[in-house]
């Protein structure tokens, strides 16, 4: 009967462990800060800040917009 209480005692030990150590990585999760969003002049389709083309003040999602909208 001891010998059975021991290793009962074993399981809840590794498991308690194993479920503070799965909680601790889902904590450190690398995650990303949120990245202001702008609008393509020319089409007005929405994209991140640091991906888009910033010229006269407006902001393009691309080269082609950017000359098109220029060109008006």
């Amino acid at each position: 009967m001891s010998r059975l209480l021991f290793f009962l005692a074993i399981i809840i030990v590794v498991y308690l462990l194993l479920k503070s150590l799965r909680g601790r990585a889902a904590k450190n999760d690398l995650t990303f800060p949120p990245e202001e969003m702008v609008r393509c002049a020319q089409c007005g389709v929405h994209l991140p800040k640091s991906e888009s083309i910033m010229a006269g003040g407006d902001y393009y999602c691309s080269d082609e917009h950017r000359r098109k909208h220029s060109s008006k």
